[in-house]
């Protein structure tokens, strides 16, 4: 990337003293030499690439500085003597100024700045289960106007990877920008998180009577259920029922302009707690619900919460004979509202963390909805120790 040239002016003095053999004369020269350098401009090539990793590599492949002026003035006993050679003098100075100054911008690229560019994570920690793999998919692309830099965006499971096997949307990003950086994030990287979360059991939930509010009239309990199911009473007296939650799919994020969704299809299976201990299954629900989603920009991390809809039951199978479904959604509706979310939003609240370098901070967001990615915009700054 070719950097803007900049102009410099810079002043700088050098007193000197001269003497003379000391056991000739204790007398001293004195005088001082002014340097004044007019016009510094720099121009650096910059190439960015990318590691197996995934991190971001940068080197100097070329560099130039030209100064337009260096004059000197001697003033002091040896003025008059070595102003005689001030073309030669001012000559010499401005090459070697020249080359001291690409000298040092190649090292400072190689100490300063690709070290700082390696502390941009390739992986984070999200919990103990999961991480988000944020490795670069290319080398960054650099324009005159921006710096493009692509994310692999990934959740995973720490443990055991699997590979996903759907793709990540194209996404057209909005034209105007007023903000120093943007983070395009598609419905891929939500997405491979519910899948992860899926795929480990961990959306999984079971119900079971002690979880029930001591003041419900519903009761997990055969007894209870007779209005739901009048055979099951019959056939297993006075026993304890224990309802156990499954997603048929991962669900999936929807994202469209202005809007978050998600539409979970879980099935429900009943079980009677025998005497024996054993888990006698007697009916399956399957359970569909639309769910609303909200989510929120910080200056490190994306954090959301979810807002559920009213849960629609539908029977499945049943060893019982007939089952009334529709009292049963009450008691699905209360868990669901009460305990199933509430748990997963104190989840989300922990949030998903941004990939940024160290130090940088980010104020002013803004985010917007677009179709198949959310839009995040902010300021930058940098954070000294």
């Amino acid at each position: 990337m070719l950097s803007q040239p900049r102009c410099l002016g810079l002043l700088f003095t050098v007193t000197f003293t001269s003497f003379k053999n000391v056991h000739q004369s204790d007398r001293k020269l004195h005088g001082s030499l002014d340097v004044e350098v007019k016009g510094i401009t720099i121009s650096v090539n910059l190439l960015l690439g990318r590691e197996l990793s995934g991190r971001p590599t940068v080197s100097a492949t070329s560099c130039s500085s030209h100064i337009q002026d260096v004059e000197v003035d001697v003033s002091g006993d040896l003025g008059w003597l070595l102003n005689l050679f001030d073309n030669q003098i001012e000559s010499k100075l401005r090459k070697a100024l020249e080359n001291k100054i690409c000298e040092r911008i190649q090292k400072s690229v190689a100490s300063d700045l690709q070290p700082y560019l390696q502390t941009l994570p390739v992986t984070t920690e999200i919990d103990s289960f999961a991480g988000i793999d944020y490795s670069l998919t290319e080398a960054p692309r650099a324009t005159a106007q921006m710096l493009d830099v692509m994310f692999k965006g990934e959740i995973f499971n720490r443990d055991r990877y699997s590979p996903v096997t759907f793709l990540a949307p194209v996404m057209s990003l909005p034209e105007d920008h007023n903000r120093m950086v943007y983070f395009a994030i598609s419905d891929y990287v939500f997405n491979t998180a519910s899948r992860v979360y899926h795929e480990a059991g961990h959306l999984n939930f079971s119900i079971t009577d002690d979880m029930v509010p001591s003041g419900s009239t519903i009761r997990l309990t055969t007894k209870s259920f007779r209005p739901f199911a009048p055979r099951l009473a019959r056939l297993y007296p006075n026993m304890n029922l224990e309802l156990q939650g499954t997603m048929a799919s991962a669900p999936f994020l929807n994202l469209s302009p202005g809007n978050l969704s998600l539409t979970p299809q879980m099935e429900i299976e009943g079980f009677v707690l025998l005497p024996s201990s054993v888990r006698e299954p007697v009916f399956r629900l399957g359970v569909a619900t639309n769910v609303s989603a909200m989510l929120t920009f910080n200056t490190s991390k994306i954090t959301g919460a979810l807002k559920p809809g009213k849960v629609q039951v539908e029977l499945k199978e049943s060893k019982v004979g007939v089952f009334n479904v529709e009292l049963l959604e009450a008691l699905l509706n209360y868990h669901v509202l009460n305990t199933l979310y509430p748990q997963v939003n104190e989840k989300l609240a922990e949030g998903f963390p941004l990939p940024l370098l160290k130090r940088i901070q980010l104020y002013d967001p803004v985010l917007e909805i677009h179709k198949d990615f959310l839009f995040l915009g902010a300021n930058v700054q940098y954070m000294r120790v």
